[in-house]
């Protein structure tokens, strides 16, 4: 049943079916998690959510017939400055080191601004056509490359604020911040766009200094904190409780994410549990990042997998730690698939996380939790008073919704349906030829 939307300024959405968990203050009955209402719409923006069949009968309006709604999508760590370089650099090995050297070929031969430009609007226009309407990426910043890459990031942003928010994380190994000037430089490129500092942790000889570096030129800066940790199976590696330490140690108040924290989930339980608690007492946020973890961990050939890679996301939401769900890579050698479509990583997820049963609050994890982690509360959420800002669903319930792609989904931006379109990869076949 296809359906029409109105075109006057003010409308209604009748029999829509909702996710409770992402409509705060509605006010009526629920079940599984899910609840029926009316939206109705006014100059773009959402002016009441109301119980099925109670908005006014004589407002023009369009009836779903019990079609989900949600709202558009948070997608907080991605790499939109390395996605789609796969037919131009693969990873014939499939594992982590085979993507750290496949990238680093491809960034020193490659990556010049129009190159990084191009790929950018590519995965934006993407994210966009699927419903994400806010977005963090993490950008590759060894010299030369961050002035390169930040430098196009501040055009992108400003090119595409009125369609996605976008926030960007400078990406460096944290060993790196021992060459002085680099990390000045660095430091002087993320205040000036407006960034965030990142970095990669491992283990290593006085990870602890580096890290007292890292909160300290933050909190000087007014910078937030986003960091890559503990990406291995390698259950002897553990810096993410030295990160939560080190935010205590240094009384750092700005916001500190973590992502991947691979590891946690082959401590011990009585390890787990202390790293869990200090991560919650120093505030920290966490992402989980299940398809390309389960890309990359545990690879080896001729031998199935048996480690899927994820952190410990139940045990940390349970203790009262934030924690999302995202994208991560996309057609780079550190994930071969994707498209930014964050209806298929919360599918992924909720299969391989076990987010079910119930999935009362399920819908969180790519919509108001990345979005209050990014400090952005008026996103990922459906109430009066904000943004119309949705994505209509052939799907009525969430048997429905996870058994399908939902590749004829609606997304409406300010009230208005936008041109779906995906771009063709053939307007990449230029850079492949490089």
């Amino acid at each position: 049943m296809s359906l029409v939307l109105p075109s006057s300024s003010r409308f209604v959405l009748r029999t829509a079916t909702l996710p409770v968990a992402v409509a705060p203050g509605f006010d009526g009955p629920t079940k599984d998690g899910l609840c029926s209402a009316d939206l109705v719409i006014s100059d773009g923006r959402i002016e009441a959510v109301l119980p099925a069949g109670s908005a006014p009968g004589d407002l023009e309006g369009a009836d779903l017939h019990n079609r989900m709604v949600w709202p558009c999508f948070a997608d907080m760590h991605t790499h939109i400055d390395k996605g789609h370089i796969w037919d131009r650099q693969p990873n014939p090995t499939g594992d982590f080191d085979g993507a750290l050297a496949a990238v680093r070929a491809d960034r020193e031969a490659n990556w010049t601004a129009a190159d990084v430009e191009t790929r950018m609007d590519f995965s934006l226009r993407c994210a966009y056509a699927h419903g994400t309407s806010l977005l963090r990426t993490h950008i590759d910043s060894l010299a030369p490359q961050h002035r390169i890459s930040f430098d196009v990031f501040t055009e992108m942003r400003a090119r595409w604020q009125d369609r996605i928010n976008l926030q960007a994380v400078a990406l460096f190994p944290i060993d790196a911040i021992d060459d002085k000037a680099y990390f000045a430089d660095l430091v002087e490129v993320v205040s000036t766009s407006g960034a965030l500092l990142g970095g990669v942790t491992y283990p290593m000889p006085d990870l602890d200094k580096r890290l007292d570096i890292l909160f300290r030129t933050a909190a000087d800066k007014g910078l937030d904190i986003d960091l890559h940790v503990d990406e291995t199976q390698d259950a002897g590696v553990l810096t993410l409780l030295e990160i939560a330490e080190a935010k205590l140690r240094n009384g750092f108040e700005g916001a500190v994410t973590v992502g991947h924290c691979c590891s946690l989930a082959r401590q011990d339980d009585d390890t787990a549990k202390t790293t869990i608690e200090k991560v919650f007492e120093a505030g920290l946020s966490v992402v989980s990042l299940p398809m390309c973890n389960m890309y990359l961990q545990d690879r080896q050939a001729h031998r199935t997998p048996r480690f899927r890679g994820i952190t410990l996301l139940h045990e940390l939401a349970a203790a009262g730690v934030p924690v999302a769900v995202a994208s991560d890579n996309t057609r780079d050698p550190f994930y071969a698939y994707g498209d930014l479509d964050m209806v298929e990583v919360f599918r992924e997820a909720v299969r391989i996380a076990h987010l079910d049963h119930p999935l009362d609050h399920a819908a969180k994890v790519v919509t108001s939790l990345p979005a209050d982690i990014l400090k952005v509360p008026e996103a990922g959420r459906i109430a009066a008073g904000l943004g119309a800002d949705l994505v209509i669903f052939h799907a009525r319930s969430w048997s429905e919704f996870l058994s399908r792609p939902q590749a004829d989904r609606i997304v409406m931006r300010n009230g208005m349906g936008i041109d779906r379109r995906l771009p063709d990869y053939s307007e990449l076949d230029p850079l492949m030829r490089g």
